[in-house]
């Protein structure tokens, strides 16, 4: 399989329209100014996104836009050229599915479909429904998810998949801090400790705000460091907003990897990062912007692609 990590190696834009060149290769340094400015083009395509249709969620898509640009454009072993088994690819999975909007953006932009489908975003029969689905047979997405707290149990299936089949790849999985508080998350925390599955790296959106308010006033969870490692967990803490330390994270997260244990990336963002009205508030977690709001929101964005 081609290798599709690094900034679109060999990668050009032409109206809006990804286009690979025949060769694609692993860019050995990441381009930072380059994914700063992919960041800025996504958050862009998210806000318009869910303006266009009224719906969605905005918030927690803007705090997690250089988590997925650092994976998709320089971490990821994939290839737009989509397989559903990924045998020899790295797989990533989210498991707090509202936050589509980020994904499908990066997906688009990453050439696994024209970027004009995002224009369909949330409408009828469109293969971008709100939470993900396989029954679209959207490239990209390999299950249904948003249900909160099943992702990392997938995600462990998955891992543990690739160990048996002797695939040295990883498994990237992606939660909600408010997920946190679903029993189910522990119960898989638990199993992949137990089982050794050491090709997994999990990482949790630590943005402090959920559905109804703050998560430490809707049920605390203390700290989460602490209770990760307890659970038999490599862990890391970083700013999941600042590209660079996104970058060397995920990077440190790989070389923790295969040495007995799973690893969990604690990335805190702030919710609605990059426009200053929706920043830090959970307000934003899923309301859309109206008319004047996008306006203002695109106007902090620097307009990079289309």
């Amino acid at each position: 399989r081609k290798r599709s990590s690094g900034l679109y190696a060999q990668f050009s834009f032409c109206f809006g329209k990804p286009r690979y060149s025949p060769k694609i290769l692993q860019m050995p340094q990441p381009d930072l100014i380059q994914l700063k400015k992919l960041a800025s083009q996504i958050r862009r395509d998210i806000v318009r996104m869910v303006h266009a249709c009224q719906s969605g969620h905005p918030g927690g898509s803007l705090g997690c836009t250089e988590y997925f640009v650092a994976l998709y454009f320089h971490i990821l072993k994939h290839n737009p050229k989509f397989d559903m088994n990924g045998a020899g690819e790295d797989l990533c999975f989210l498991s707090n599915g509202h936050i589509s909007p980020v994904w499908y953006a990066t997906l688009a932009r990453a050439g696994y479909f024209d970027p004009k489908e995002m224009a369909t975003f949330r409408k009828l029969n469109s293969r971008l429904q709100g939470h993900p689905a396989t029954h679209e047979h959207l490239p990209g997405i390999r299950i249904a998810s948003g249900s909160l707290g099943q992702g990392l149990s997938v995600a462990i299936g998955a891992a543990q998949a690739k160990k048996l089949n002797k695939d040295d790849r990883f498994v990237f999985v992606l939660m909600g801090d408010g997920e946190q508080q679903e029993g189910q998350v522990w119960e898989a925390a638990m199993y992949a400790a137990h089982n050794k599955i050491d090709n997994l790296i999990a990482t949790i959106d630590y943005n402090g705000q959920q559905i109804d308010g703050p998560v430490d006033k809707i049920l605390s969870l203390l700290n989460l460091k602490a209770k990760w490692e307890a659970f038999g967990w490599t862990v890391q803490e970083f700013n999941g907003n600042k590209i660079e330390e996104v970058v060397g994270a995920l990077e440190n997260a790989q070389s923790l990897t295969k040495q007995g244990k799973p690893v969990l990336n604690l990335m805190k963002t702030d919710m609605g990062f990059g426009v200053d009205y929706m920043m830090g508030s959970h307000k934003w977690h899923g309301v859309a912007p109206n008319d004047d709001e996008l306006a203002k929101a695109l106007a902090q964005l620097e307009e990079t692609i289309g």
